[in-house]
């Protein structure tokens, strides 16, 4: 078999889907399909360790020893064998997934929800279209590299999250916006990265990604996780496993409940580097508990309100921050304006001179809401010739208009980036603006308050403008005396 190209390979990928279109939802595709690619890219891999170890041990059962491979699959579970099946081929699948699971400790509960056994959705003559189709390109490491298969990876979740709508917001960052917010923190060998709200995991990949691109060892970075709904924080396992990331610990749950991250006092891990996109607005955020008393402290600045969780996240990001970590994370514009709870968190946020960056995002970015987003920089470790001042970016004109959704391009998101790291005063895009001004409107970040983005229109000539005005007048009462003498003419007028 030759080796795939990028382009071949993503559309061999999503063409697995259409084979689903009308036998279960759009919304569900990325389960089944995900789980496939998987077992599959699993199996090929184990067939080519076995090769080799047999090339070079010339004895079958060291070669087929658990040791000699990153992931053990056991007898009668390999693909090959699910291929000699013609009826109940499901039923199979999920065998070979406990199996699996069972024998890796690091996979298990990673394909838990992916269910084939059920002869409504998957009868097996679906189920035989689908391993044909999977079966017409071989996944060995040879034929696909990990960064390869890891950005078809990529590409599938930004498909499917395309393809779900207002729901793929649920799981997917559009790829330029987690580019630029990775750019602003900037990771660097020996950091530990995490996401609270880590998705399908594109935060944490693009982190590696970073240290590729500066031709660094991807392998120093080290990241973190936390992903609630079950579903997404499998698909997030699978793809740091298929990017050949290996040092990753996404847990499972309710962040603002129930973080999963604790250091052995039982309080919150500090990582150097936080990174999300939480859920905006978020209703039920866990108030009850929070105003009650947060049990790992992170109300520091106030208990945000019963409707609006963003700045709960916001306060458990810098409570897992180290002393001289940094953070970047979306919210709402809301979140810049809003009095009251929130009024009160983003002045001591302020007072703490913590906030080094706000970058105003364009409209409708994101999947499932319209509405105008910004980035919020913060660094505990704030150069001393920024203190005391944040750096107001408007981006609202730096998209590329789409027909569904708007995009950030390449040039947008180096503009918005450049901004932050040059932190200089640009006409009609940035500013630097002192807090003792951001005290006085009452701490209020609104954007268009400190950056307008439009010219101000030129300034008014009275004179000339009272001059032109008489001139009019004069024009008209010489127009009404012609229009009167030609009625008069007529025997119209007196």
């Amino acid at each position: 078999m030759s080796t795939l190209d990028q382009d071949t390979l993503e559309r061999h990928l999503w063409g697995a889907a259409d084979l689903l279109r009308g036998s279960i939802d759009s919304g569900d595709f990325k389960h089944y399909i995900f789980g496939l690619l998987f077992y599959k890219r699993l199996c090929d891999v184990w067939q080519e360790e076995y090769e080799q170890a047999l090339a070079t041990y010339a004895d079958d059962a060291l070669a087929r020893h658990p040791d000699e491979h990153r992931i053990h699959i056991p007898a009668g579970h390999f693909w090959a064998d699910i291929r000699q099946q013609s009826k109940n081929i499901g039923e199979a699948l999920n065998a070979a997934f406990r199996a699996i699971e069972d024998h890796n400790l690091s996979l298990q509960k990673v394909m838990a929800d992916v269910d084939f056994n059920h002869k409504d959705r998957f009868p097996d003559a679906l189920l035989e279209r689908l391993l044909d189709h999977f079966e017409k390109h071989r996944l060995r490491r040879s034929d696909v590299s990990p960064q390869m298969l890891g950005d078809a990876y990529e590409y599938l979740i930004a498909k499917f999250a395309d393809d779900a709508g207002k729901k793929g917001g649920e799981f997917y960052t559009p790829k330029a916006v987690v580019r630029l917010m990775v750019a602003l923190l900037d990771p660097q060998e020996g950091d530990t990265v995490y996401d609270p709200t880590c998705g399908s995991g594109g935060m944490l990949v693009e982190a590696v990604h970073h240290l590729e691109r500066q031709q660094k060892n991807p392998k120093a970075l080290v990241v973190f996780g936390q992903e609630k709904n079950l579903n997404t924080w499998a698909i997030c396992k699978m793809s740091l496993f298929l990017h050949d990331i290996d040092d990753a610990h996404i847990e499972r749950g309710d962040t603002l409940r129930d973080p999963k991250h604790l250091a052995t006092d039982k309080t919150l891990k500090r990582f150097k580097c936080v990174i999300a996109n939480p859920p905006f607005s978020l209703k039920a955020w866990g108030h009850e508990l929070w105003s009650e008393g947060d049990p790992f402290g992170r109300a520091v600045y106030g208990c945000p309100p019963q409707s609006y969780g963003d700045l709960a996240f916001v306060q458990h990001m810098l409570a897992s921050l180290q002393a001289d970590g940094r953070l970047a994370v979306v919210v709402p514009h809301g979140v810049l304006f809003r009095g009251g709870a929130e009024g009160k968190i983003r002045q001591g946020l302020l007072a703490d001179d913590l906030l080094e960056a706000v970058v105003g995002l364009g409209p409708n970015l994101f999947y499932g809401t319209g509405i105008p987003a910004a980035v919020l920089f913060v660094n505990k470790a704030k150069p001393a010739a920024r203190k005391g001042h944040v750096l107001i970016v408007n981006g609202e004109k730096q998209f590329e208009p789409g027909k569904n959704q708007n995009t950030l391009s390449d040039a947008h998101e180096a503009k918005l980036a450049g901004a932050v790291q040059a932190w200089a005063d640009e006409d009609l895009f940035c500013r630097v603006v002192p807090l003792s001004e951001i005290a006085q409107n009452d701490h209020n970040l609104n954007l268009t308050r400190y950056v307008q983005t439009d010219p101000p229109p030129p300034p008014i000539d009275v004179k000339a403008e009272v001059a032109t005005l008489k001139a009019l007048q004069a024009q008209r009462d010489a127009a009404e005396q012609a229009l009167w003498g030609h009625l008069r003419e007529l025997g119209y007028g007196d």
